[in-house]
């Protein structure tokens, strides 16, 4: 039996969902909860080929409710464990992930996003990226990193694992039906080799020791009996969020500073912005790209600094404007207009961000 998944730098031309189960291997994941939803499936099928080899465990629960709180249960025994899901799986899984709010669980989800509302289609959107850092009772203390590239979902799959751990709030790898699906290179690594390093898992509940004389007790509450004691709890939680928060965002932006138009996408629709804005900079249009890599914390900051002095703001996403959503309160007093090409559950070529612009400045 091989010591590690990954010993040295491997390339490969694989699937999205194959990537996330390689990467949750080689981030020491011990164990996968999760319940059959496309188009995730394959990250459970990949992870139950490969987790014998390495003595890893998986159970499959009997629905993803079911799947998002065995991964609580197995996070407080000390256990490395994740799950993933899509579409009403990830409506399931927002009792459980509030939970882990509320606790300071450190879950690991990955969804690959499909569109909706409802059943829907099985395909791809970005239409649960509003779900994913707000859904639940609550106010939404989770990380979100929102992948763009096979790369991506290597990278924030093991970054995930560390960025819980450390923080102690529930993060999720946001991609979708296209990445889950499309076959595409990666570099898969040891996260040793790179310097990363992994960090401590804790056993929160039947930890060694007497509570009180051997070792600080743990208390993990979910419910309170009266109003007083929840608003203290939760300004709590916002105050720990907001402590953080500024070491979690992340962004990516380019050709910003003589740029007159501002051009945002998140998550693979950021590819085409990306292609879009060098092939207008050919045309001798003053394009920019702008990436927020977090949905959550938003990288606000960063992007109002990007759009300042700026004639215009085109967000494109493949949803009814829940990336814009987010960025209009972020920019809230900012007086550039904002533009929005929307085309939910579809996906966005850069020909067709060239168009938008080019019409604009007619």
């Amino acid at each position: 039996m091989a010591t590690k998944p990954i010993e040295k730098d491997t390339h490969a031309f694989v699937t999205g969902n194959e990537v996330v189960a390689w990467a949750a291997l080689a981030a020491d994941a011990q164990i996968m909860y999760g319940y059959p939803i496309t188009p995730q499936n394959e990250i459970m099928h990949y992870w139950t080929r490969l987790a014998p080899k390495y003595d890893r465990k998986f159970l499959q629960t009997e629905d993803e409710l079911s799947a998002g709180f065995t991964t609580c249960g197995g996070v407080l025994t000390g256990t490395r464990s994740f799950t993933a899901t899509a579409g009403p799986g990830t409506i399931l899984m927002q009792e459980p992930i509030t939970m882990a709010e509320m606790m300071r669980i450190p879950i690991v989800v990955v969804v690959q996003q499909r569109g909706g509302p409802s059943t829907a289609t099985v395909i791809y959107s970005q239409q649960e990226a509003r779900m994913c850092c707000y859904g639940g009772n609550g106010e939404g203390f989770r990380v979100v990193y929102s992948s763009s590239s096979h790369q991506d979902l290597y990278d924030f799959t093991i970054k995930a694992f560390n960025t819980a751990w450390k923080y102690r709030f529930p993060t999720i790898v946001l991609g979708d039906g296209y990445q889950a699906k499309m076959r595409e290179a990666v570099t898969m690594y040891d996260p040793a080799s790179r310097g990363i390093s992994m960090v401590e898992t804790e056993q929160f509940l039947g930890a060694p020791g007497l509570p009180g004389t051997d070792r600080e007790p743990h208390f993990h509450k979910n419910t309170y009996n009266t109003e007083e004691e929840l608003l203290e709890v939760v300004n709590k939680l916002k105050e720990d969020y907001d402590a953080v928060r500024a070491e979690i965002e992340e962004h990516e932006c380019e050709y910003i500073d003589d740029a007159e138009i501002v051009i945002v996408g998140h998550g693979v629709v950021s590819r085409a912005v990306k292609e879009a804005v060098k092939l207008l900079r050919k045309e001798g249009y003053k394009a920019g790209y702008f990436r927020p890599i977090t949905l959550r914390p938003f990288p606000g900051t960063a992007l109002r600094k990007a759009v300042e002095g700026k004639k215009d703001i085109v967000v494109v996403e493949s949803a009814l404007g829940q990336l814009k959503q987010f960025m209009t309160e972020e920019l809230y007093g900012c007086t550039v207009p904002i533009t929005g090409y929307f085309k939910p559950g579809k996906g966005v070529s850069s020909a067709e961000i060239v168009e938008k612009v080019k019409s604009m400045t007619k």
